[in-house]
């Protein structure tokens, strides 16, 4: 089968100015598949495209690049070994600084990805089986997960954060039969026992036949004969190192990621491998304006999506430095994120908006102690950046010297949709400002009519497809048309409200669905509410989204117990177990901030909860609460707003 290089002749596809921003835009809306052929001229593959696109929203389907076949990790690896084998692809961070870090140069990562491909395949892993990764954020992480894309595997990462119920759950959906994982996880002064959590989940996940295990801790673990390995015997005992990359349809899945929607159920997000091979590594270079040379750091966790694109598959295709980081920003001091820039002389940084609050928090005298001077570009993601954030980010993390792209996008999106352009786009604070080529936002009122002109607000919608788009929810496909394609008719509804302004600049506004952002990740506010409803002594549940400091948006549920419940044992006590019991469920990522316990819920006649009043309510907010004559029960209202103040008074 003919191999096609990229085409070495061909008109760069880089943006350097707001001139070439504005002609590839124009290009990509007049001339869509053209423009996207181009860009995918620049990679590699075994046998090129018969058709850019094929879609239709209405019925919703959307397939780039039909008929071609390639594989992520040729990309990725094999072709960085013909022109910069030796340079550094990894750099690994570890949690504790006196640990010495790690590197990979592209020769090393790509030996290490072939390995651990024969690992997989000696324990029956084959192309379309589905891998769980449970793993703390070392550099066997990003080996496993190319590893599995290399033998045509799906791969699946969940963040080793969550719960083992969370954990078995996504298991099951994906009827995974192998789960990667480590004996612990080294996180701030946390020794988290990974393995334990795993074994746990896998009480009831019969579709797993192996697990193999990484030694990071080494925490005592029991392994169970027949199942369990040890990750560094089984790369002792191959017999075969090389491995060659499957050749894989450009349609065919590449990984699954699940994330919280407004019903309980968590949706598994498929991507795959032509659009988002394409569309990271064109987003990847143009929004940062990556140099050969640069160093880049994006501070996330491979569990979301932010990793997935740009710690991972975005640098790595571009042949960059990527720097993976174990630990958390206040460790050991509150200077951890500046004393990393320092030392490794980062010029591209990207991080979320909760990190900058928490840091700014901790005063300007730990900034102050490194020399950032090798810092180029900052970027935001996860959510909407406030002002005072964005300020304090651009004057002391970057001297008033370095750009800031505010990203928006989202883990069904694959990439980053609307941003600056670094040192390109005028930046404005708290505005994502501009799409990227190829990206079609509109405005639409809640009756799905399109708002034209600027200065206007309505639902974030895109609609025209863009080659690294969700392609469907895994095993469940009508719940992504209705998800993301029910709501408007032929468009792709974010569930964000937006405003674009005089300049036609963009702002996220936030959620208008049922689903909180807290500290950038996203929690269905109905997963919480069924955690917490497993408490034995919870009648019901309703939970909301309110301001919080540091994480943008905090957890705000109100709950009402059975009165026997109450009678016996203190509201504080109540409070701990619910806590307990929504940690044990989601994991301690998704637990309340508040809870009130309540006698009564606001509800309309039909049943139907307003939660409008509620989060007026958590917002302390409780001088118009809109018309509550048509609840079941108005006076309950009162009732909590009384029992409110106990959280607004400080």
């Amino acid at each position: 089968m003919r191999v096609s290089s990229p085409n070495k002749h061909h008109k760069t596809m880089r943006i350097r100015s707001l001139e070439d921003y504005t002609a590839a835009y124009r290009k990509s809306v007049d001339e869509p598949e053209r423009f996207w052929a181009d860009i995918a001229d620049t990679f590699i593959w075994n046998q090129k495209w018969d058709k850019v696109l094929d879609w239709n929203f209405e019925d919703y389907y959307a397939k780039w690049f039909i008929g071609a076949k390639t594989n992520i990790t040729t990309n990725c690896l094999d072709r960085h070994l013909l022109s910069q084998p030796e340079k550094t692809a990894i750099i690994w961070e570890p949690n504790d600084p006196n640990e010495p870090e790690i590197r990979l140069s592209y020769r090393q990562l790509y030996e290490k990805v072939c390995a651990f491909s024969n690992v997989l395949k000696k324990h029956g892993v084959k192309k379309g089986d589905r891998v769980v990764l449970y793993m703390p954020m070392v550099p066997e992480l990003a080996i496993g997960v190319l590893a599995c894309a290399r033998i045509g595997a799906i791969h699946s990462v969940v963040f080793a954060g969550f719960s083992a119920s969370a954990l078995s759950d996504r298991i099951n959906d994906a009827q995974a039969t192998v789960v990667l994982s480590s004996d612990g996880n080294f996180r701030g002064t946390k020794d988290i026992a990974v393995k334990a959590i795993v074994d746990e989940a896998l009480q009831s996940c019969p579709s797993i036949q192996k697990q193999i295990v990484l030694k990071r801790t080494g925490a005592k673990v029991e392994m169970q004969q027949g199942r369990d390995f040890w990750w560094h015997q089984e790369l002792e005992n191959l017999t075969q190192t090389d491995c060659e990359a499957e050749i894989m349809d450009s349609e065919d899945p590449l990984f699954i990621l699940y994330t919280s929607g407004s019903t309980g159920k968590p949706k598994g997000v498929v991507h795959h491998i032509g659009g988002y091979m394409v569309y990271t590594k064109y987003s990847f270079e143009n929004v940062f304006q990556y140099n050969e040379g640069d160093i880049y750091w994006c501070t996330a966790d491979i569990g979301w999506i932010t990793g997935h694109s740009y710690i991972v598959y975005g640098p790595l295709l571009a042949g960059a430095t990527t720097v993976m980081f174990e630990g958390v920003p206040t460790f050991p001091d509150a200077g951890r994120f500046w004393q990393v820039v320092e030392k490794y002389k980062i010029s591209l940084f990207y991080t979320a908006p909760t990190a900058i609050r928490a840091l700014q928090a901790q005063g300007d005298a730990w900034v102050k102690k490194h020399d950032l001077s090798s810092l180029r570009v900052l970027g935001s993601v996860g959510e909407p950046i406030n002002e005072e954030a964005w300020q304090w980010y651009y004057q002391n993390v970057g001297k008033n010297n370095c750009p800031i792209v505010d990203t928006w996008w989202q883990t069904e999106t694959g990439g980053i949709m609307i941003s600056p352009l670094a040192g390109i786009t005028p930046t404005k604070p708290t505005y994502a400002t501009l799409p990227l080529p190829g990206v079609q936002p509109v405005l639409l009122d809640g009756e799905g009519k399109e708002l034209k002109g600027n200065g206007v607000e309505g639902n974030l919608c895109i609609k025209f497809p863009w080659p690294s788009m969700i392609r469907t929810t895994y095993g469940d496909h009508e719940r992504c048309q209705q998800t993301y394609f029910g709501m408007y008719k032929g468009y792709y509804f974010t569930g964000d409200g937006c405003r674009r302004d005089p300049d036609g600049y963009y702002r996220i506004l936030g959620r208008v669905d049922d689903v909180i952002n807290v500290s950038g990740h996203r929690m269905g506010t109905a997963e919480v509410e069924d955690a917490i409803n497993q408490h034995p002594a919870v009648v019901e549940s309703a939970v909301v989204g309110y301001p919080h400091e540091i994480k943008g948006q905090g957890i705000y549920a109100f709950v009402i117990c059975d009165g026997e419940a109450v009678a016996q044992s203190s509201i504080e006590q109540l409070r701990k177990e619910i806590l307990q019991t929504v940690t044990q469920h989601i994991g301690a990522i998704a637990k309340p901030d508040k809870i009130q316990i309540v006698t009564g819920l606001p509800k309309t006649r039909s049943g139907k909860i307003m939660r409008r009043i509620l989060r007026k309510i958590a917002e302390g907010d409780t001088s118009n609460l809109g018309d509550t004559t048509t609840l079941l029960d108005p006076a309950v209202v009162d009732e909590i707003k009384e029992g409110a103040k106990e959280f607004h008074t400080a």
